[in-house]
């Protein structure tokens, strides 16, 4: 029996962090390619890139596999990067963006690859990789979100709104931050945040973490809905007590390692890939992108309070090899539901691309903030977050 009263915590990492740091650029990267593309006049089916970055003292190295324009060479790369640190705000000793050193190791993409990706013949287009994919919606917040990393990641997306604008007490802090909020959940509903955490980089050493307090808790306290902090929420500011020393010039940055930030925060099954870097072929993004799709339609009809869904695929084969569904608060069956699914949407690699349209320069966007629980662009990206399928589950399941 599921619990109705309990603590739940997530956590969420501002773009500034070292590890998203990485991410923007591994996804800047997939981005040039199809910008590229479009400009040579390439067909963006065949464009592929797998890119992975490291970044530490005034050093990022970018290694992967690619196929696509030639026109994206080193010093293409080596801008995209530096025009990515540069937004992100780091004009440090340690890590600047003029000054730090860019190593470029991209190759092109194995054959061996190509051949079960590709589609040749009779030969349908496969998942570039195997693996399990989850996605998930619940009623938790207006956009279908876990309430815990909901807002974890509002907190942060406010500060560094604040940040950037450059005016008022918030013009003082650094790129690199991170949230963290504990919900109280009664009845199986978030009511209340008992456990507020905020470490933040400050360009001022002297200030203290009761000064950084001061300058964060407006913004903290107009993320979270009304009546959510009270006078027993407890808050952790810079723990530590200071906090100048921030990004890759203080921790090495990775791609692909804040995988529960980027999802649903713990409150959901992650089938383990990292998605920044990577094109669409790789159902990893693609199909997980995909799973989120149909579980925020099948909430937003009104089949379920919550929605799980699972899909697998094997490298070189183009239909998912299972797909499954966990309902919570619901009266539909879940076999029923999966036939569904399946009959409304394509869910092989190049029916996920072309229902979502993912052949097109809208990853850098993604990699910090979360790649779920946000507003569809009018240039496509986010896609994944339209609700456009739920009177099509509707009618399916009546």
């Amino acid at each position: 029996m599921a619990r109705a009263d309990y603590l739940f915590t997530s956590e969420s990492v501002s773009e500034g962090h070292p590890d998203k740091v990485c991410d923007r650029i591994s996804d800047e990267v997939v981005d040039a390619f199809y910008r590229a593309g479009v400009t040579e006049g390439l067909d963006p089916w065949t464009i592929r890139a797998a890119c992975e970055t490291l970044a530490t003292t005034n050093r990022v190295v970018i290694a992967g596999e690619y196929r696509g324009p030639a026109s994206v060479d080193e010093a293409v790369i080596t801008d995209v990067t530096r025009k990515a640190i540069k937004d992100i705000g780091y004009e440090q000793d340690g890590f600047h963006w003029e000054n730090a050193r860019i190593e470029v190791l991209l190759h092109g993409q194995s054959a061996d690859i190509a051949q079960g990706v590709d589609s040749a013949g009779n030969h349908e287009e496969g998942a570039g990789d195997q693996g399990i994919m989850f996605g998930y919606a619940c009623r938790e917040t207006p956009d279908f979100m876990p309430a815990p990393i909901y807002y974890s990641h509002r907190i942060l997306r406010d500060l560094t709104t604040a940040r950037k604008s450059g005016k008022g007490p918030a013009a003082v802090l650094g790129p690199d931050a991170k949230s963290q909020v504990t919900v109280r959940y009664k009845d199986g509903k978030p009511v209340g945040a008992t456990q507020i955490v905020v470490s933040t980089q400050h360009l001022d050493e002297s200030l203290t973490s009761e000064d950084v307090r001061a300058i964060i808790e407006p913004y903290v306290t107009k993320a979270l809905p009304e009546g959510w902090i009270s006078s027993e929420t407890i808050w952790h500011v810079n723990p530590t007590g200071k906090f100048v020393i921030g990004g890759p010039d203080g921790d090495c940055g990775l791609t692909g390692r804040k995988i529960i930030v980027d999802t649903y925060g713990g409150a959901a099954p992650h089938g383990g890939g990292a998605f920044s870097g990577k094109d669409p072929t790789k159902v990893d993004r693609s199909a997980a992108y995909a799973a989120r799709y149909l579980a925020k339609n099948v909430v937003a009809a009104g089949l379920a309070e919550r929605c799980t869904i699972q899909l697998s695929y094997a490298i070189g084969v183009a239909k998912p090899l299972s797909i499954y569904a966990d309902l919570v608060g619901a009266e539909v069956d879940p076999g029923k539901l999966e036939f569904a699914l399946q009959e409304i949407m394509d869910l092989s690699p190049r029916g996920i691309r072309t229902h979502l349209d993912l052949n097109k320069p809208i990853y850098a966007r993604t990699s910090a903030y979360g790649h779920f629980g946000r507003m569809p662009d009018a240039d496509g990206g986010f896609s994944w977050e339209k609700t456009d399928l739920a009177d099509q589950l509707r009618s399916a399941l009546s």
